[in-house]
């Protein structure tokens, strides 16, 4: 029911988490329909980058407002801090306060003076302003860290590297705000390198019972996490897509004209290919360089003929095999029957 700072940078890894699983989910999957030249009718999303720029933004965000409330000079309390909200974030659509000048919340009894809320993409959250400059401000005194740096035990020397005298900074060390957002930032860099796979956690019921299912905290979970957006461009899109040469190379041992080798573009023995299994046009698209698949079942059919393929082949080898094997031993047993009779024909 209460929450501070900490909770508030929490939220905000959770919005920046948030709207990267939207750019490489729901953006980038339409935006690769649009690449590939498929037919394609737009599906509307809330995109959250609107909320991460409240919060992150250098000149007006709110972590913004924080660092300079912590810097300048003259008093500075909470209470000041959350006024400076109120001048520059007072038009924002995400942002509420009681003290705002924006007449929308002037009758808000829910929302106290000393309090500020933020739609974030999970709901509407507010936030204590109450200790929100000085726990921005937990800063480890300079001569503190130069103390234990002269410490005689290693490990506690190891711990204040910033003691040491050779590399003093006179500069003022960074606030636990934007040391917060600078981690952040390089979480989201290595994110953006990998391929991620996202595993969605819905908590059933908050007794931690077994086979109990609360409709309500179900529905309110898959809201907040972006299922139903990605699940509409899921459906209204395509299941499975892959490049032509590996689809090929996968499945051309179902057709005979692109078994064993076919010797034209990789997209041209996919249309073949899918053609000779009359596979209906409506189940597959041919993009630039890759093929899409709407449907499961119609992956599930390939790779059950191609399983039934690849048990004909290796029966195939086996009665080959076999044939070789039996026709090797009859000329064996042949020319040994004319050195035996040969032999016997010379004594007699």
């Amino acid at each position: 029911q209460d929450n501070s700072f900490e909770q508030f940078i929490i939220n905000y890894c959770n919005e920046k988490l948030q709207q990267i699983f939207i750019e490489l989910t729901l953006k980038e999957e339409q935006e690769e329909y649009i690449r590939e030249g498929i037919e394609w009718t737009h599906i509307e999303y809330f995109n959250n980058a609107i909320i991460c720029d409240l919060i992150e933004n250098n000149q007006s965000g709110i972590l913004a407002m924080l660092d300079e409330e912590c810097l300048r000079p003259g008093t500075v309390t909470d209470d000041t801090f959350l006024e400076k909200l109120n001048q520059v974030c007072a038009t924002h659509q995400h942002f509420e306060s009681r003290m705002s000048k924006c007449s929308r919340f002037l009758n808000d009894t829910s929302l106290p003076h000393s309090c500020f809320r933020i739609q974030h993409y999970a709901g509407k959250v507010m936030y204590q302003v109450e200790g929100f400059v000085d726990k921005n401000n937990d800063l480890l005194y300079r001569d503190l860290s130069q103390a234990m740096w002269k410490a005689n035990h290693s490990l506690i020397k190891a711990l204040f590297p910033e003691g040491n005298p050779a590399k003093i900074n006179l500069k003022r060390p960074p606030t636990a705000g934007s040391q917060f957002k600078a981690s952040v930032a390089t979480l989201m860099k290595n994110l953006q390198t990998k391929n991620p796979n996202y595993i969605r956690c819905i908590k059933p019921n908050d007794k931690k019972a077994a086979h109990v299912f609360t409709e309500a905290l179900v529905c309110h979970q898959i809201r907040y996490l972006g299922l139903l957006e990605n699940v509409r461009v899921r459906r209204a899109g395509y299941a499975f897509r892959q490049a032509y040469e590996p689809c090929l190379e996968r499945y051309k041992m179902l057709c005979k004209q692109t078994w064993p080798h076919w010797r034209g573009p990789a997209r041209a023995g996919v249309e073949v290919l899918f053609n000779e299994l009359e596979i209906p046009e409506e189940e597959f698209s041919l993009g630039r360089s890759k093929i899409f698949i709407r449907n499961p079942r119609t992956l599930f059919k390939l790779e059950d003929l191609r399983k039934q393929r690849l048990e004909d082949l290796a029966t195939l080898i086996e009665k080959i095999y076999r044939g070789w094997k039996c026709r090797t031993r009859f000329l064996l047993m042949k020319r040994s029957q004319v050195v035996i009779a040969s032999c016997y024909r010379r004594y007699a």
